[in-house]
This record gives C-alpha cells, structure tokens and sequence, in this order.
C-alpha cells in the first residue's frame, strides 16, 4: 500500500450560487421573466433603462389591503396616495379596485379629476392649497383636509362667499413615542392648539368639522405605533364632540406601512422585518374597535376608517431594468460597474439596499461590487456593496421593489426619463409613459430672438 503524501490542510470559502466541491446550487440567482414576459424582450422592444409596471402585483396588493381590514372592522377606505407614483396606469387600476384619490397639490388634484375621479371621491390634504384650487374643490365637494389657520381662514371665506357649510377635517400632530412627530403639519394636541381650533370650528357658520386626519411617519414597522395613534385620536375626538356638539364621521390614519423593501442599516431582510397587511389590519383595527366600543350604546356610528397607504401597495409591483456599460477597478482594489440607470431614475436607492438580480446565470466567482449610474456626479451610487460574479457589458440587472416615488421622484437631470411599461393581467404589454426626447426636454423654454444661433467662431 503506497502511502500518500502529507499536505497542509486549508479553508476554502464556498461562494453561494456557483459550483463548489459539494455540487451545484440550488438556489436561484435570477430572474429571466416578469409574469411571464421575458425581460430581454422588453429591453429589446422598449430600450434599457426600463421601467416595468406588474398589473398583476398591482391588483393584488390593494386586494389584499382592503381584505386585510374590511374583514376586521365594518367601514373602511383606501386613499391612493398619488405622490407615491401618480402614472395614469397606476392610479386608473387602483381606481378600477375602489381606492379613492388622496392628492396634496393642485397639480395632484388636477391630475385625479382628469382620470375621472369625481371631487367627492378626492381626499385633499398638504399644506399648499391656493384659493382657486380651493374654490375648486368646495365646488366639487371633495374632503378637504384642514393644514393651518390661514387655510382655515380662506376656506371659512370662500364657503361664506358661496354660502355653503363645508364640512372638513382637521390634520393633527402628537407624539405617539414610537416615531418622530411629524410636527409641521397639522395642528398639535399636546399643546392645546388642536383643540382650540376646534372649538373655533365649532363656532363657524360655514365650516363643519367631521373629521379627523393625522400620519405618524413613513416605513413604520411597529403596528403598536398605530394603536397608540388610534387611541390618542378617538380620546381627542371624544373630547371635541362633548366641547362643540359636532359628529367625527372619519378617522384618517395616513399611511406609512412599510414594504418588502431593504432598509440601509437594516440587517434582517425585510421578509422578516416588514409587517404584513393582516398584522398591521389587526393590530389598527382592534384598537378602533376597543377605543370606539361605547358610541354604539350611546346611539353614535363607529368612524368611518380611512387609510392612505401608497408605498406598501405599489413598490413591488414595478422594477427597473438597467444594461451595464462599463467595469472599471477601484484604487481600493474593489470592482465597480457603470450602469445606463442611476439616481436620477432610482431616488430612492439613496436609502434602500434594492434588491439587484441578474436576467442570466451568471458564473464566475463572486467578488463585492459597487453599482454607479451613469451620472457626472460622486453620489450616483445604485448600491454601495454587493456580491456579484463578473458581468459583461450589455447585460441587464432588475432593481426591485421600486415602485414607490421614484416615477414622482425621478429627476430630469443630465439623461433622458425611459419608457415605463406594464404587463397586463392578460400577458399583453402596455407602454404606459413613453420616453422623453430633446423635444420634451426644452418644450418648456422660450429663447430670446437676440440670442438664438449666437455661436462665433474665433479664429484668431
């Protein structure tokens, strides 16, 4: 028997998604399809970056909300909140599910009434109303929204002008112990103002409060915080209804539900981090039922519920595909890779870890990688560390979920805004925003006759 020869053990690092001593991976490492619709042929019909609209996760998800918290307390409204993305699609399918339009500029408002929505199906909040837009609105009976006294003010004015009563809702602000108070907006309880305004209120002519409106923050991923912003509301309602003699019909507990989405500086992923709808219903939903349980008995409705979530129904529903057009090496050694897509198409990426998939097996070992977009500037990271195998140029990585702000948020800064398109239900593909050109980029300016074709050629 020949006896072998001795060799210094070593530790080699198995790298995840490639072939190592122990087989293959079973682990998926892309994505080839979005409902069943390959993404090179998108990339090929519609161009790179490409923005990409899932119907169905769309229709899904606002299903799935309404479920959540219909079935847990018996009046319930869903605002779609248009400046968390107000493309026409996106608006007209959660329209076609139910939701109303919850909009906080003219532009906003405009925008809902251009797609059909009538006034009294538009929530108006912010703190920018201008007196035509107000008009507008008290004309067309939408649910304004009260921000501060001289809002209060004005629509006192206007309602007396048209010798109406307007019924309104006052935005509150408190401390809830679980999120920053969002102090700016509204008018504050602690200190008494809150309630002040409504007995001013009270005593108009032409204003009828009916209603209640406050939001805690945004990515909030403790339902308790909604509890306790529940129980601080119903115990000021009660405290305005005994002081003025009026009837709150509604509790508007804006948004701010998280989404399967990667916080930065968050290590758990989201899957176990982020609530789901049914843990956020039944957390909100028994708290209003507990703290609204004696109006019954004393011949009064319980509230109507209004929720206003935006960022939790459609951030997985659209991703962005973007074409690599460069590798480069690092001073520091790392690797970095330039993509046709960055901060101004992905606003969000400066406090999201997206989620990056390949739409090919990649091989190669994997090596940490920083994503730039193609911008002229040092902040146009796409994401500071991930773990990648070589990629060459031309191939297309899908950021996700990025549905959320980032077509209201995207900048028209340096290159052109991409098409945007969404698969249908039917597996048919829509192109819902087409993508700009230099005639959409300078349709706006007006060049002074003097200082067209000025250009001089020196040739000293």
């Amino acid at each position: 028997m020949t006896k072998k020869t001795w060799q210094k053990p070593t530790i080699n690092q198995h790298q995840a998604g490639i072939t190592n001593k122990h087989g293959g991976t079973h682990l998926k490492t892309f994505d080839s399809e979005i409902d069943g619709v390959a993404y090179k042929d998108l990339i090929n019909q519609y161009g790179s970056p490409l923005f990409i609209l899932s119907e169905k996760t769309l229709r899904n998800n606002a299903r799935n909300l309404i479920r959540a918290f219909k079935s847990r307390y018996p009046k319930v409204i869903h605002g779609w909140s248009y400046k968390t993305n107000y493309l026409g699609a996106v608006c007209n399918v959660l329209h076609d599910e139910g939701s109303w339009a919850e909009v906080v500029s003219e532009f906003e408002y405009q925008k809902a009434r251009s797609l059909g929505i009538p006034g009294k199906y538009i929530i108006f909040n912010g703190p920018h109303k201008e007196r035509p837009i107000l008009e507008q609105a008290v004309e067309e009976g939408a649910k304004i929204h009260i921000d501060h006294l001289d809002e209060l003010y004005l629509l006192e004015q206007i309602a007396k002008e048209k010798q109406k009563t307007v019924p309104v809702t006052m935005r509150l602000n408190f401390n809830t112990g679980y999120t920053e108070p969002w102090s700016r907006f509204g008018f504050n309880i602690e200190s008494g103002q809150a309630l002040d305004v409504a007995k001013r209120i009270g005593t108009s002519e032409h204003l009828n409060l009916n209603g209640l409106h406050s939001h805690i923050g945004t990515f909030v991923l403790d339902p308790q915080a909604y509890a306790v912003q529940i129980q601080i509301m119903c115990n000021f309602m009660e405290a305005v209804e005994i002081q003025t003699g009026t009837t709150i019909e509604s509790i508007d507990i804006g948004g701010g539900f998280g989404s399967r989405n990667s916080l930065q500086g968050t290590y758990l992923p989201p899957e176990q981090v982020v609530p789901t709808f049914d843990q956020y219903a039944e957390i909100i939903c028994s708290a209003l039922l507990q703290a609204t349980e004696s109006r019954e008995a004393n011949g009064k409705e319980r509230p109507l519920l209004i929720l206003e979530s935006g960022r939790s129904v459609v951030d997985d529903a659209e991703v962005l595909a973007s074409s690599v057009v460069a590798n480069k090496r690092m001073p520091d050694g790392r690797k970095a890779v330039v993509m046709d897509a960055g901060v101004n198409l992905m606003f969000t990426s400066f406090w999201y870890n997206h989620n990056v998939r390949p739409i090919r097996q990649l091989s190669g070992i994997p090596e940490d990688v920083v994503l730039y977009g193609p911008l002229c500037m040092n902040i146009d990271v796409m994401r500071h560390h991930i773990s990648l195998p070589p990629v060459n140029v031309g191939d297309v990585l899908v950021f996700g979920p990025v549905g959320a702000y980032n077509n209201t948020q995207w900048m028209q800064f340096i290159e052109y805004r991409p098409n945007v398109v969404m698969v249908r239900e039917s597996g048919e593909v829509n192109l819902v925003r087409a993508a700009e050109d230099l005639s959409v980029m300078i349709a706006q300016e007006r060049l002074p006759k003097d200082l067209q074709n000025t250009f001089k050629v020196d040739n000293a």
